[in-house]
């Protein structure tokens, strides 16, 4: 069976570390109060120099040479981004002329805090069909652009990074197959209003800033994610029991806490960024996968879970044995 393989992972952060401490000087907030209710103690702000394609494009030089492979050999390149560089043409297209790796494919995909899943997704499939041989899929995010720095409700849970994989199909035999082995992906737009950004090139004109409704927000978020990490470990045919690691999304410790209890998981099974990182959006899955993957944690033959829920709402999960 054709399946698309892991070969290399790599992360990019900031030269800027922001933490609660100094985040108390601009707002209303304290380091107990962020840390009690998030789990977060830092997060990284891009400078004025430090773009999302920037960021994006060191993720993918260091997964490439973590693949050990070269950027002329990928020809598909999918960037998971809510803060594109510009309106078009897409920042996938400028991370693909800094690599050289001209001629490919190359397009982003909008599905915020989901957005990495979503492309890794479309990249299994293209992968798949042939349409591809090797892929880049990046998760990149300036997410400090569209913050209120005056909402404490919300400037406290974001950051800036970026995390990338590299993808090849290869046929894979037996029972033990490498590879992404199953992914669902959902979407309900009735929740809009519930985690928006209050601007756009079609309506104001104009970036606009996030805007979140918390508790409404965590309450979808444990029960969608619970119920599309079952789908996939019965389209995979294992069960919770056989996940070496679930690494998700890094928005909320408490949220990170409810979805492994609601599927019965040890903690110990679960990677845990958001202190460090904070919520990167669209970067937040693949840079704690990295993170795990170079302090040792996560090996070769490794059964892990990536899952997400970001704003739209849009949610997934994908099951790899790396």
């Amino acid at each position: 069976m054709l399946r698309s393989v892991l070969l290399g992972t790599g992360s990019a952060l900031p030269r800027r570390a922001v933490s609660n401490a100094e985040l108390a000087k601009q707002v209303d907030t304290s380091d107990e109060w962020i840390v009690e209710r998030t789990g977060i103690s830092n997060r990284y702000v891009a400078g004025p120099d430090e773009t999302t394609s920037s960021l994006a494009t060191d993720a993918a030089t260091k997964a490439l040479e973590a693949a050990g492979i070269e950027a002329a050999t990928i020809d598909l390149i999918i960037l998971a981004t809510a803060t594109p560089d510009q309106t078009f043409p897409a920042t996938a297209t400028t991370v693909q002329n800094n690599l050289g790796c001209r001629g490919g494919i190359a397009f982003d995909v909008a599905a915020v805090c989901s957005g990495f899943l979503y492309a890794l997704g479309v990249a299994d499939s293209m992968l798949r069909s042939g349409m591809a041989k090797r892929a880049l899929v990046i998760g990149s995010e300036t997410f400090s652009r569209i913050l209120d720095w005056e909402d404490r409700t919300t400037c406290v849970l974001f950051g800036d990074g970026a995390g990338a994989v590299v993808l090849e199909a290869q046929e894979q035999e037996g029972e033990q197959q490498r590879g992404i082995l199953a992914t669902r992906l959902h979407a309900d737009g009735a929740h809009n209003q519930l985690l928006f950004v209050d601007g756009g090139p079609s309506t104001t004109g104009t970036v606009g800033k996030l805007r979140m409704k918390g508790r409404e927000v965590f309450r979808h978020a444990v029960v969608n994610l619970a119920d599309v990490l079952k789908e996939v470990i019965e389209e995979a045919g294992l069960s919770t029991s056989d996940i070496d690691w679930l690494v998700p999304h890094q928005a909320n410790a408490r949220i990170l806490d409810a979805t492994a209890k609601k599927l019965n998981l040890s903690p110990e099974k679960v990677v845990m960024t958001v202190g460090q990182h904070a919520n990167t959006s669209a970067a937040s899955v693949p840079l704690a996968l990295d993170q795990a993957v170079r302090d040792g944690r996560i090996v070769k033959g490794d059964l892990v879970m990536l899952e997400a829920m970001g704003g739209g709402f849009t949610w997934g999960a994908s099951l790899i044995r790396m």
